[in-house]
């Protein structure tokens, strides 16, 4: 028994020292500072998943402000002067920003591949997002989003004494009940069979996303889904549920879902429910904590608070809308919705704070990147990378940057700021990218600021609200889910709310 445990402990010392011989890449002349790590494969990947922004200001220190780290297999050139991030996105045609989004998509929902190149689809899907997310197909999901917002808070004629109770709930499990119920709904329409079976399935929805989303991470990683067997019953129980044949039960679907369903006709009905479940995933795995984010950060802040209720207040009055439990349900255009600074600041500050995306892209081939640090030499299948949240918490860029300053984004008299921002006392032109850059860019951003918008102006018209500590501590992100967007909070916060007497 011994002897075979000295065999094998030789033959992983030689395959470890083969492995730092011949496994470990060796930067080449011109090459960005390189980071292999220590472990096999995963190379620096513990650590950057530990605490990505400590991680890299650690090496920006160490090596300036570009360089080269293994992770997970891949090696990746990090960018991390905002000054540059322009001159990134100048290299275009050097880049492929499909093929590790559409893999990653495909691994973590279980889809065939859904790039053109393949032929599962003879259009472009990036084209068909942004012609069913914005322009006018954006007035349709805003209008049906304010709508089904109401039908979800506005609960039905109470007593007297039940309307002037307090609740006291969790915020971002409240956040994430309404959010994900009224977002259900605006994508892929109401059951016809009636108010009890939409519950039904909303609630078995909401408890299997979550399953799912708990090891999203895992599977953007690489892991694959059959390690969780809870977690991959509830996908399969999710995309079950948006089958063609259970879509045709139900009335008053998205533009964007009819336009998938009918776009992806290669797929069969179950990989065409994936695909359905990519975009309910999308459309809520970021928006739901910034809701939350964006609730809590007004809430604590007095001046917030009040510069929020006195625009709504204003915004309504100006659009002739009056707020009623029993009457008709708040309606504004976009033209109103727009033109309402203060919460514009408010969520702007709040992603500021909370977002920590990942913008990649994958090089095609051989190319030298030029930067404003100097030109670097990038190899093929090499993936190049944005970490926004090293700028967002950049004091050169906003002063005080852990601070939520509701005003941020506000100038004196209290308009959208169109002044720039800039580090070393140069222009930025990109100096907020929450929702990614360039041709990765989320094509619904649009809809996802002008929902949370629609919830917090129907929170501050339909309830009174306070946290039930007063001076509670702002939540830790939770960097488990780095680089997938908006972080959530570590521990939820307790708040209480009651309907208003109108």
């Amino acid at each position: 028994m011994m002897t075979i445990s000295l065999i094998w402990g030789i033959v992983m010392s030689v395959c470890c020292f083969l492995w730092l011989i011949l496994g470990m890449r060796r930067r080449k002349m011109g090459e960005p500072p390189l980071e292999n790590g220590s472990i096999p494969f995963l190379g620096c990947a513990l650590q950057f998943g530990a605490n990505p922004l400590e991680f890299l200001r650690a090496n920006q220190r160490k090596h300036g402000h570009v360089f080269t780290c293994k992770l997970m297999g891949n090696y990746v050139h990090f960018i991390t002067n905002p000054l540059s991030y322009h001159k990134v996105l100048c290299h275009g045609k050097y880049f492929d920003w499909k093929k590790f989004h559409f893999t990653t998509s495909a691994k973590a929902f279980g889809h065939r591949s859904i790039d053109p190149s393949d032929g599962n689809t003879t259009e472009n899907i990036n084209k068909a997002f942004v012609k069913t997310l914005q322009g006018d197909a954006l007035n349709s999901l805003t209008e049906a989003m304010m709508e089904n917002l109401q039908l979800v808070m506005r609960s039905p004629v109470q007593p007297e004494s039940k309307m002037s109770a307090w609740v006291t709930e969790g915020m971002y499990a409240f956040c994430y009940r309404v959010m994900f119920e009224a977002g259900y709904l605006t994508l892929f329409g109401r059951d016809l069979a009636g108010q009890d079976a939409q519950k039904a399935l909303i609630l078995n929805s909401l408890d299997n996303f979550k399953q799912f989303d708990k090891i999203f991470p895992a599977l953007v990683a690489g892991l694959p889904i059959h390690v969780f067997k809870t977690a991959h019953h509830a996908r399969e129980k999710l995309a079950e549920g948006l089958r063609h044949e259970n879509l045709g039960k139900r009335d008053h679907m998205s533009e964007l879902v009819r336009f998938l369903n009918d776009m992806l006709f290669t797929l069969d009905d179950m990989e065409k429910a994936k695909t359905q479940l990519a975009v309910l995933w999308a459309s809520q795995a970021n928006t739901i904590p910034a809701t939350f984010w964006s609730l809590f950060q007004m809430i604590r802040s007095p001046e917030a608070m009040k510069a929020a209720t006195e625009e709504v207040n204003k915004t309504l009055e100006n659009a002739g809308q009056k707020i009623s439990f029993e009457g008709n349900a708040i309606c504004l255009t976009q033209v109103q919705l727009n033109d309402m600074p203060v919460l514009d600041s408010i969520i702007k500050e709040s992603l500021r704070l909370s977002s920590a995306s990942l913008n990649i892209r994958t090089a095609k081939e051989d190319f030298t990147l030029h930067l404003q640090d100097g030109s670097y030499n990038i190899r093929k299948d090499d993936i190049i990378a944005l970490y926004p949240q090293l700028m967002h918490l950049d004091p050169e860029i906003y002063p005080d940057p852990l601070t939520f300053k509701y005003d941020r984004y506000l100038d004196e008299n209290g308009k959208t700021k169109t002044t720039f921002f800039y580090s070393n006392g140069l222009k930025l032109k990109y100096y907020y990218m929450p929702f990614g850059s360039g041709a990765t860019i989320c094509p619904g951003r649009l809809f996802a600021v002008q929902e949370i918008k629609q919830f917090l102006i129907l929170m501050l018209s339909y309830f009174e609200l306070e946290l039930v500590e007063s001076h509670v501590k702002c939540p830790p992100l939770d960097q488990s889910r780095a680089g997938l967007g908006v972080l959530p909070p570590l521990n939820d916060v307790e708040f209480k709310y009651k309907l208003k007497h109108l």
